[in-house]
């Protein structure tokens, strides 16, 4: 029997696909050098040659790619579905540009039959006002996270909350903006991604004390536990903006690290004890900045940097 002369691709068992078959040694052997062979759908052992288990069903597809655009050109299926939607990108979406499978555009009557379809397609995918509030209110989050330019996963978090939110009732007599705005400033929070609540008012159409409020309400009906945020999460992006150096930025993670041990950290605002801890830095550094320019970065008042800044040095037994 002649074997085909392109190479058999072999891949290495781990440990995770062995407990997932129920397989981790040869019945043989005792081995646990487990080698599948994709294309007879074989789990063979390498020491004793034993074949474990034939047969084996394929779950990949039945195509050979070997690069990212010949994937995408073979393949069949559309992309995963996502908390960001309102339907979850299950629905059909009817492509804009007016032309056939082969690329061709298309007579102007069906050109006119198209876009009444397309039309209807946007109307039919909400059936109800409940469907319509959730699609206005994930298209809100997505809107505030773009603006704020967090990651994708941020935006999935805050789908997730919301539509939580949404399942417990705790929208109603609230309004639609300021549950989503709470629901994105939670999920920065989770996510590791901290954003002042001053930075996602600028971007929303809600008050800072409504998404406060709201914030205080969903966290604790949801029963999300929040860790207090870490100043030094907020010390990259400022000394960014600020333009200052991996030296600065070093130094004030020391400062806030050696004052919060004291316990200087409690009940004070993140964000102003790292915009006091990068003036310090900036100051011991040689790389001064004024008090407004830090200030006006941390979206904090030149009293709170001032003050912090006078409690840290004093606590690092600086004198100033």
């Amino acid at each position: 029997m002649t074997r085909s002369t392109r190479q058999r691709e072999r891949t290495r068992e781990t440990v995770e696909d062995d407990e997932q078959e129920g397989i981790r040694t040869c019945p043989e052997c005792e081995s646990d050098n487990l080698v599948k062979d994709s294309d007879r759908g074989e789990l063979v052992c390498q020491d004793c040659g034993l074949v474990v288990e034939e047969e084996k069903i394929d779950p990949g597809p039945e195509w050979r790619a070997f690069n990212h655009q010949e994937r995408q050109e073979k393949s069949r299926v559309g992309a995963p579905t996502t908390q960001t939607m309102h339907d979850k990108g299950l629905t059909t979406t009817i492509d804009w540009k007016d032309k056939d499978a082969y690329g061709r555009s298309i007579s102007s009557k069906k050109r006119s039959q198209m876009h009444r379809l397309r039309k209807w397609q946007e109307r039919i995918r909400t059936k109800d006002a409940g469907e319509r509030n959730l699609q206005f209110a994930l298209s809100e989050i997505d809107r505030m996270a773009s603006a704020l330019g967090v990651p994708r996963s941020v935006r999935e978090v805050a789908s997730v909350i919301y539509r939580r939110a949404l399942k417990e009732d705790l929208i109603r007599g609230r309004s639609i903006e300021g549950v989503a705005t709470s629901a994105l400033y939670a999920a920065c929070r989770k996510e590791g991604i901290p954003r002042s609540l001053e930075e996602i008012s600028e971007v929303s159409r809600v008050e800072r004390k409504e998404i406060g409020r709201t914030y205080r309400y969903i966290s604790q009906e949801l029963g999300l536990e929040m860790r207090p945020v870490d100043p030094k999460k907020y010390v990259p992006r400022f000394c960014s903006e600020l333009e200052l150096s991996e030296e600065v930025q070093t130094k004030a993670n020391e400062i806030i690290e050696k004052t919060a041990e004291e316990g200087l950290l409690s009940g004070k605002s993140p964000t102003g004890y790292a915009a006091a801890a990068i003036y310090a830095a900036s100051l011991l550094c040689n790389e001064k900045k004024t008090q407004r320019e830090v200030a006006d970065v941390a979206q904090v008042t030149e009293v709170t940097i001032r003050n912090r800044y006078q409690e840290q040095i004093e606590a690092m037994g600086i004198h100033g």
